[in-house]
Parts: structure tokens; sequence; C-alpha cells
């Protein structure tokens, strides 16, 4: 991570030129003591607290959100509910995080460690949520935030300052915002390079690309065409008390997230959970019934399910990963379909029987700079050389993939990057260096959100191969 620029610890009345300091370098991976037994009580807020700040450390050293949530998680004793508390502060926590540790460097007499400025950032984060009420009273978030770092070896001696920083935060609240927010990294909550990108590739909607990507994700079902259809699903979901809305021909959109146990019908597989936009794929694809079919890097496998329901070919599901690769066999389980799993790299021909597919889906690796709104971690996890480097790694898939595709075949290109080195530039290339034939498909969607439309951020490109 670039260093990220904050402000120093002068009132904001009175600074007229705040200076700039860098509140984390990148370089310091410290030894976070994510196995120490608070002895909090798992109900309590303070306990929620000390594991998302705890998670929350980790991204700032580079393991993704889920991961480090996980991690914190199998060494805890956390229950259910303090897990799922855990998840949404650590999640709120990265949606602003750039203005939390902007006030933090207003606040802070100098750079926290790494710990105690992830639990102020989750404290702050609880008491400045935009668009949504916070399910905590700001006395409360201060209170259990003191408590967290008293717990804490690796935020003990710093439980004054914890406590003088949120007290601070609401007594001056208005004057400390409006300082925050003329730092781009406070306004927006991207690094710098983000948001350069966004108005690079996207002058005329730049602003509205980055809003969404600080929203909080729908629940998008989709109905499996094989078991139910759509008016029969709306009806049972309002016979469960359940408002939704239809936003695809197979998509759904529940008007308040639910766990998946409770969403009707879905482990009798009615239903699956997918985003709107993802679900385009395989309508794009066109399989027909007997047709030979290869899901390249398919994991979780939502992709390779859908193409299962909407017609009977033999699919492929290939991924680089063993574990990943699991959960596709989990989901067609669930769905009652049947598939050949294979482990391979998509870049490697070695698992390839020789016989050609009559289609490919080739959901490429990239940024994910699309689904930054169901991932909020990534904005703080890639960098900007990122782009190039996986655009470079995709286009090998992509050659790879081309030479397995039968002539008068398709191929779809599919990548969940906003950023055009790794889809409209990708897509020209590869189509000059394979003189492949371009059909008709939606090209790039931004991340979007509205009664009409709700999806995440991707790119769509298909290919058909001369006969």
């Amino acid at each position: 991570m670039n260093k990220r620029p904050t402000l120093s610890l002068k009132s904001p009345a009175k600074a007229a030129a705040p200076k700039l300091r860098a509140s984390h370098a990148r370089e310091f991976k410290p030894a976070l003591q994510t196995s120490f037994q608070t002895g909090l009580k798992p109900d309590s807020l303070a306990y929620s607290l000390i594991g998302a700040a705890q998670a929350v450390a980790q991204v700032r050293t580079g393991t993704n959100l889920p991961q480090a949530l996980a991690q914190v998680w199998a060494k805890g004793e956390a229950t259910p509910q303090a897990r799922g508390a855990m998840q949404d502060i650590a999640y709120r926590c990265m949606r602003q995080l750039g203005q939390s540790e902007t006030l933090i460097g207003l606040m802070a007499p100098k750079a926290p460690e790494p710990l105690v400025a992830a639990l102020l950032a989750c404290a702050l984060a609880l008491m400045t949520a935009p668009d949504e009420v916070s399910p905590y009273e700001e006395f409360t978030v201060v209170d259990q935030t003191v408590t967290a770092a008293d717990a804490h070896p690796d935020t003990a001696r710093a439980k004054g300052m914890v406590n003088a920083v949120l007290r601070r935060f609401l007594r001056e609240r208005k004057a400390l915002l409006e300082t925050a927010l003329l730092q781009p990294l406070a306004k927006w909550n991207y690094p710098q390079w983000w948001i350069d990108a966004a108005k690079a590739a996207w002058p005329q909607d730049w602003q509205g690309v980055l809003t969404t990507g600080n929203s909080a994700p729908p629940l998008t079902l989709r109905i499996n065409a094989r078991k139910t259809t759509m008016t029969a699903y709306l009806a049972t979901l309002e016979a469960a008390g359940m408002a939704a809305t239809q936003i695809g021909p197979y998509a759904v959109r529940l008007a308040k997230p639910v766990g998946v146990t409770l969403i009707p019908g879905f482990s009798d597989g009615l239903v699956s959970v997918q985003d709107a936009g993802a679900q385009l794929a395989a309508p794009l694809l066109d399989v027909r019934d007997g047709m030979r079919v290869l899901d390249a890097c398919a994991a979780p496998g939502g992709k390779t399910c859908h193409i299962l329901e909407l017609a009977d070919a033999s699919v492929t599901a290939l991924d680089a990963d063993a574990k990943r690769l699991a959960r596709v066999g989990e989901n067609l389980e669930r769905l009652g379909q049947q598939a050949t799993l294979r482990t391979a790299d998509a870049q490697s021909a070695g698992w390839w029987d020789g016989k050609p597919f009559d289609r490919i889906l080739a959901d490429v690796p990239c940024t994910a700079s699309g689904i930054v709104r169901r991932h909020p971690d990534i904005r703080w996890l890639r960098r900007k050389g990122d782009t190039l480097q996986l655009a470079t790694l995709s286009s090998k898939i992509l050659d790879n993939l081309w030479q397995m595709l039968a002539p008068g075949g398709k191929l779809l290109f599919v990548t969940c990057s906003l950023w055009p080195q790794e889809s409209e530039a990708q897509a020209a290339a590869f189509a000059v260096r394979n003189q492949a034939v371009r059909l008709d498909a939606p090209g790039q969607l931004l991340p979007a959100g509205g009664a009409g439309q709700d999806h995440d951020g991707l790119f769509y490109a298909l290919f058909q191969k001369n006969a």
C-alpha cells in the first residue's frame, strides 16, 4: 500500500494549513496478537469491536478481509451473533477507511500502532455511517471501544488516547469532518490512484462509480428455471413476508438481505445467490442441449450452475484452486446438477483431452474493481501496477482457451473490472491477435443501484471462431 496521507493533530479551527503525515507505512507488518483471548463477553460490542479491528489491521498488512475474519474467528470463541457483528463492523470500516484514517490523523498526537488505528477506525465507522443509521448509540460506541482497548495487550497502553480521540470527535464532529473531507481520500474513501483511474476511465461517470462502490450491496437471487418460475417464486416470497423486486429475467432483489438459510427454497435449489449483472453470462453464451462447454476460472460456480439450468450440456468447470472448486461441487449438488470438475490452471493445456469445446466462458482474473461494494477491502489491497500484471495474465489465459474452441464456437470474455486495460482494450487486442469475430454483447456495465437495475460492474465481450 502506498503511504496514505492524513492530517496533523491541530484543531480544525486553528489549522490554517494542516500538515500531512502518513498514518501507516505499508512496509511495516506487525505481528498482531490475534490469538489472545481478551476475556470480553462474546455478546458485547467491545468483543465485536476488537475482533473486527484485528481483521482490519490484517487487511492493512495485505490479507483479504474474508480470510482475516476467518482467522480471527478460528482463534476465538465467537458466537454466530458475534461473528455477524464483527463482519458488519469490519465491512463498514473498509467502506469508510479513508475518512476514518484522515480523522485519526487530525486528532491523534502521533500515528497509532496498527491495532489501535484499526480499533479507532472501526469505532469512527460506526459513528459516521453515511446513508444509514448506526445500530449503536455514539456514547455506547465510545465506552465499548475503550473497554475493548483495555482488554488487549496491543491496545491497552493506548486506552487513554482512544478515549480522548473519540470524545473529541463527539465534541468537534462538524469541524473535524469539514476539514477531513477536504482530502480526496476522506471524501471518496479510495486510494488516490483509484480515484485518478476512475476519472480517466469514466470522466462523465466517475463520481457515481465511486459512490456506488461505497454502498452496501443488495441480496440478489437467481431463479432456477428448471424448478420454478419468476411469478411462482415472487408469490413464495410474498407469502413468506419478504419484499422483493424482479430486476432481470432470472434476477430477484430482496428488499432486506437475510441469511441463506432463511431464503425460501434455497436448500431445495429453487434459487441461488448471484448478482444481476453476473446472471447475463449464461444466456449470452447461447448454450444448447448436447453442447460441450468449458467454464474456466469457474469458482464459486454461479455461472456453471446457471448454464446447466438453461441447457442439458456437458460442462467442465475448471479452477486452479481446489478448495474453491469444491464450492462449485457443493452448489451443483444443491441444485441437483452435474459437471466435470477439474483442478488446473487455465493458462495451461495439460489437463485438456484435445476435444474442442462448443462454448467457453472465460471469467478471467482481474483487479475486481467492479465488485468493490461487495468486497470493500479490494481498494486497499490493490496497487496501481496490478492492472497491467493481471491484464497480462488474462491475455495468456484467453489465447490458451481460444485454441480449445471448436470452429464456429463462441467464447465469452468476462471480467469484473472497471479499468479499460483489463476490459475493452483487452478485448480489442484479443480480437486482433486471434482474428476473432466479435459479436454483440453488453460491453462495460458500470456498477448501478436503483429501482430498475442493481448490479456490479462487469464487462462482457463475445467472440466467435471462424468455421
